[in-house]
């Protein structure tokens, strides 16, 4: 076998179906971009209907197979509409990406209630609703793959982590319970732990250049990260590669978390 026949065979996602939250924009549209260049079938899931067009026409162009559901995940019923809707397009997935989140960090002393909900809705209620709606069938198939995106709040506290670092440690909780119940049946649950990315989501950090030049120097490799550093993690945690690994935060954040 060659070795461009060995590589295909072991993380080609050719036939797999791939669902990816907050798959328009940052590290979720890099995922979702990473999925359906190894082979999957994707369909994008995010508010903004603009983003989400560009992104699907983008895949597209590149001669992938993509689709796009517009929802709001804040919501239960929301996220069930959603899971419906996506699971239409090209069936039951195979893969479960969970990127969408909200990070709203108000200092403690001024969290309200309103801001705990909406983080606890969006960044852990929609990923457990998800994972409920798909990941039994997954399991009664034999094969399955979901993918969280969380946190270095998830672990520690610092940049005012508020009720986002609790959402997105509860995610990785999740994570494991959700291994404990599924992996016996070949289905696997992960998460991916970034460092400081430049996206959307961290507009608030990104407009201050000194804080941003100052976690890049926590960093071993010396920089921040990019959208682009989890497309392989993703593809691998996807693949058949990864089916003797569950249950595990595993961190693309450069060394942040241990230097």
């Amino acid at each position: 076998m060659s070795s461009r026949a060995y590589l295909s065979d072991l993380f080609s996602l050719d036939c797999r179906v791939a669902i990816v939250t907050g798959g328009s924009s940052g590290i979720g549209r890099a995922i979702a971009g990473a999925l359906a260049r190894a082979g999957a079938s994707v369909v994008v899931v995010a508010r903004k209907e603009a983003e989400l067009v560009a992104t699907v026409e983008n895949l597209e162009a590149d001669g992938c197979r993509a689709a796009w559901v517009s929802a709001d995940l804040s919501t239960r019923d929301g996220v069930r509409a959603a899971a419906e809707a996506a699971a239409q397009v090209f069936g039951e997935p195979d893969i479960l990406v969970n990127s969408a989140g909200v990070n709203l960090r108000p200092p403690m002393s001024r969290l309200g209630e309103d801001v705990w909900d909406a983080t606890m809705a969006l960044n852990l209620d929609a990923p457990y609703l998800l994972g409920q709606r798909f990941g039994p069938g997954m399991a009664e198939r034999g094969f399955g793959r979901i993918i969280h995106i969380t946190s270095q709040q998830a672990h520690r506290a610092f940049v005012q982590s508020g009720a986002y670092g609790v959402s997105k440690g509860a995610l990785e909780s999740l994570a494991r319970s959700q291994a404990e119940a599924w992996s016996p049946s070949g289905v696997t649950c992960n998460t991916l732990v970034p460092g400081f990315v430049m996206t959307p989501l961290n507009a608030r950090l990104s407009s201050d250049p000194e804080r941003v030049a100052a976690l890049a120097e926590r960093t071993m490799i010396g920089r921040n990260g990019l959208a682009e550093d989890f497309e392989g993690a993703a593809v691998f945690l996807a693949s058949r590669a990864s089916a003797y690994v569950t249950g595990q935060s595993i961190f693309v954040d450069g060394g942040l978390s241990v230097h």
